[in-house]
């Protein structure tokens, strides 16, 4: 990568970036992305597929470095900087992601279909389901409507009831597992 003149510095990376997080001197940031300016291009060129787009991104990598590095606790800066740029490059795809949309009419048709039948399939479920509640013995009828159809609790139901909470704790759950018999009888009888 010729486009970046190059710098060289006898620094270990850890004291590079110490020093830029303590004295924001570029140029120990510059020496830093220097070693692994080969290794980030090829990342973008891998991700960008053009070489001016992936040069462009190495650029905008070390432009986003100035804050970012500041910001976090880096350890490791060849695998931080390593999935930096995997990053900007996946978010540059996405933002540039200008797909040309086809309308299929016949499709919408279909889809418009579909959604009719869920309806109509829904509908007859609430039905079915109405069915049931009905069947269900009085008491387990009164507090699976105020359960789930009003959303009281079992104190409220309890109150309004005059029932022992443990009472309209079955009533619920016995009432729960003959509504779902029913439902699946009359499912079958729909067959």
């Amino acid at each position: 990568m010729g486009f970046l003149k190059n710098i060289s510095s006898s620094l270990s990376d850890a004291a590079l970036v110490d020093d830029y997080k303590q004295t924001g001197n570029l140029q120990s940031l510059a020496d830093l992305y220097q070693r692994y300016m080969d290794m980030i291009y090829a990342v973008c060129l891998k991700y960008m597929k053009e070489p001016e787009e992936a040069k462009d991104c190495v650029i905008n990598i070390f432009e986003e470095l100035v804050p970012k590095l500041k910001k976090y606790e880096v350890e490791n800066f060849r695998g931080w900087v390593y999935q930096l740029s995997t990053n900007h490059c996946l978010m540059k795809l996405r933002s540039n992601k200008r797909i040309p949309v086809h309308i299929d009419h016949e499709f919408v048709h279909l889809e418009e279909k579909i959604h009719l039948l869920e309806v109509m399939e829904k509908e007859a479920h609430f039905g079915m389901m109405e069915y049931c509640i009905g069947q269900l013995v009085t008491e387990q009828r009164q507090v699976i409507e105020l359960f789930y159809l009003q959303e009281q609790c079992y104190k409220s139901i309890s109150a309004s009831t005059g029932l022992d909470t443990n009472k309209v704790r079955s009533y619920i759950q016995n009432g729960r597992r003959n509504l779902k018999i029913c439902m699946e009888n009359q499912a079958i009888k729909n067959i």
